[in-house]
């Protein structure tokens, strides 16, 4: 793994409570609220800001379109954000996926390094799937009186997707602590 060790365990115990309250939520309520997304976008951006400085002389190397640039690490990951949520958006305009899920996948774009992607890509797959199964097994069994009145159980084709995005954000980290670099 490409992301650093210790940059996952400072970011793991802030991110790991919101990616649970955001699959709550999306299972009960099938909405998956702004003030959670703007939590995770905060925890980089605070957080971040401490694991790696922009200040420092750690910069790294890239590219935005042609034009090759160097810029701190923090500020690369940033960049992730906003180049998501385009994404999200135009997606969630075609009617593929809701704003939450959309703006969710934005907020936690940060977090995800491009080394990674392959990986983030494989455990968000692995973690649909799983999510997608217990999900609809939950529902067309006695296991949904645990919680009768989810909305998810209700929804005819939909899916909460925060179940899923939380699940394998929450993975990428965990893995991240144990197997990433340094």
């Amino acid at each position: 793994m490409v992301i650093p060790a210790e940059a996952a365990r400072w970011f793991l115990p802030f991110v790991l409570p919101i990616c649970l309250y955001v699959a709550y939520t999306d299972l009960s309520e099938m909405k998956i609220r702004n003030h959670a997304v703007t939590a995770l976008a905060l925890v980089f951006v605070l957080v971040g800001f401490f694991v790696f400085p922009p200040f420092t002389d750690n910069w790294a190397s890239g590219r935005i379109a042609t034009v090759p640039m160097a810029l701190p690490t923090y500020v690369w990951q940033l960049l992730h954000l906003p180049m998501i949520l385009l994404i999200g958006i135009v997606l969630n305009a075609g009617g593929a996926i809701g704003a939450g899920d959309a703006k969710f996948a934005a907020a936690a774009a940060p977090f995800i390094w491009t080394g990674d992607l392959v990986l983030a890509i494989g455990l968000l797959t692995a973690g649909l799937l799983g999510a997608f199964v217990t999900h609809r097994i939950a529902k067309h069994t006695p296991l949904r009186r645990i919680a009768p009145n989810w909305k998810s159980w209700a929804t005819g084709k939909k899916f909460p997707m925060g179940l899923a995005l939380g699940g394998s954000l929450a993975a990428y980290l965990g893995f991240g602590a144990f197997y990433g670099t340094g």
